[in-house]
C-alpha cells in the first residue's frame, strides 16, 4: 500500500509539473494598436505590409512608400526600419512660370483618370456619421450575415483582424490616392492581392462597437480620412 501510494503521488507531481511547462510556453500576442501616430521611425515586424502600417500612422502607404523609396508592388521585409516622415530639404527659391493651356490639359485628363464612381458597400440606417474628431467613416446598420459589396474596384491590401477596433478588416486600395476600409465583419470573403470588381460581395456584416449589427465603412484620401458622404451616391 504504502508503494502505490508514492507511485501516484509521483504521478501527480510529474503532471502539475508537465501543465506548468505548457502553460508558460504559450505566448500571447497582442494585437495591434494604433500608436504610430507620434512615432518618428518604425519597424516592420512579422506580417506587416506597407498598407496596414500606413493605415495605423494615418500617413498611407503612399506616403511611406515616397518617404522610404519604396517601388511597387510595396514589399517590406521583417526588421526593416521605416521614416514616418518627410524630410524636409531647403532650395533655393525660384520664380514661378506661368501656368500654358498644355499643363492644365493634361492635369484635368489626369484627375479624369483617377475619377472614380463609389455606390453604397450596404443599404441601411445610418447609425453615425462621419467626425474628424471622431468617428472617421460611417457606420451603417443592417443584420448580422448581411452581405458587403466592395464600393469601388480595386485590390484587396489588407484583410485581417489585426487592428484594434476594427474587427475582421477588409481594406482595398482603388488607385494610387485612395483607400477603402470595411469594418466589423464576421466573415471575410476575400484574400490579400485579390482583385475585386465594384460591387462584388467581400465580407458579411458582423457586431459593431455598440454590439449592433454594423459595417464601419472609411473611405481615406492620400492616407487621410474623408466623409464617405461627399462620394456617395444620394
Amino acid at each position: 500500500m504504502r508503494l502505490l501510494s508514492r507511485v501516484i503521488i509521483f504521478i501527480i507531481i510529474v503532471m502539475c509539473l508537465a501543465g506548468c511547462a505548457s502553460t508558460q510556453s504559450k505566448v500571447y500576442v497582442q494585437p495591434h494598436k494604433r500608436d504610430l501616430t507620434r512615432d518618428s521611425y518604425y519597424t516592420v515586424k512579422k506580417g506587416d505590409t506597407l498598407y496596414s502600417i500606413g493605415f495605423r500612422s494615418g500617413h498611407g502607404y503612399k506616403r511611406l512608400a515616397a518617404w522610404n523609396k519604396i517601388p511597387p508592388p510595396y514589399n517590406v521585409y521583417q526588421g526593416q526600419k521605416l521614416k514616418l516622415f518627410r524630410e524636409i530639404k531647403y532650395k533655393k527659391t525660384q520664380n514661378k512660370k506661368k501656368i500654358n493651356k498644355k499643363t492644365s490639359t493634361i492635369s484635368t485628363n489626369k484627375e479624369k483618370v483617377l475619377r472614380l464612381y463609389w455606390q453604397w458597400p450596404v443599404q441601411g440606417k445610418l447609425l453615425r456619421d462621419f467626425s474628424t474628431t471622431g468617428n472617421k467613416g460611417l457606420d451603417i446598420a443592417g443584420y448580422v450575415g448581411k452581405k458587403i459589396r466592395a464600393a469601388e474596384s480595386g485590390i484587396v491590401v489588407y484583410s485581417g483582424s489585426g487592428l484594434v477596433g476594427y474587427g475582421k478588416l477588409l481594406i482595398i486600395k482603388h488607385n494610387y490616392l485612395y483607400l477603402s476600409a470595411y469594418g466589423h465583419n464576421r466573415r471575410l470573403l476575400v484574400k490579400e492581392g485579390y482583385k475585386v470588381t465594384k460591387g462584388q460581395v467581400i465580407a458579411e456584416m458582423g457586431v459593431g462597437v455598440d454590439a449592433k449589427p454594423a459595417l464601419h465603412f472609411e473611405i481615406r484620401k492620400n492616407g487621410k480620412s474623408v466623409n464617405p458622404i461627399n462620394y456617395l451616391p444620394k
